[in-house]
């Protein structure tokens, strides 16, 4: 199963950019790629949330179960519908120096042996690039005090 991990460091504390992170309804005004995020349930620490976003011009739509773990600034996710057959992953929040480390994984499977081989390298590349531009986005948005 291809994966992708991304890191971003960002002046702030942990605490406050873990709070932004959580924030994901908030992401489509700040992060081009994202059209929409809803939080469609949500319970004492987790949430589901649908997501539409386009990737070079294609569409893809998807529903993930995000649960949150407050104490250790994380928020696992994995995909409980939508277009790809898995979709999982988890954001990481660390103290680093003075500074915060934000690493986002991503885990995905596209359930079609045939196209995997074919597809799997150039999704791995556009997967971290989106993933690269949102950390990007949200180091942007906290360290420029639009928080």
């Amino acid at each position: 199963m291809p994966s992708v991990e991304i890191r971003e460091t960002i002046r702030g504390r942990p605490e406050e950019v873990y709070e932004l992170i959580r924030d994901m309804e908030s992401y489509p005004r700040f992060m081009p790629s994202l059209n929409e995020v809803k939080v469609l349930e949500r319970g004492d620490n987790w949430t589901i949330t649908s997501w539409d976003t386009t990737l070079n011009g294609m569409s893809f739509k998807w529903r993930e179960r995000d649960v949150f773990d407050h104490a250790g600034n994380r928020i696992r996710y994995e995909q409980v519908e939508g277009d790809l057959k898995k979709f999982e992953g988890e954001w990481i929040v660390e103290q680093e120096g003075e500074y915060t480390r934000v690493t986002l994984t991503v885990d995905f499977e596209f359930g079609v042996p045939m196209l995997s081989a074919l597809l799997n390298p150039v999704a791995k590349v556009k997967l971290r690039q989106n993933g690269e531009s949102m950390l990007k986005a949200i180091k942007h948005k906290f360290e420029n005090g639009a928080v």
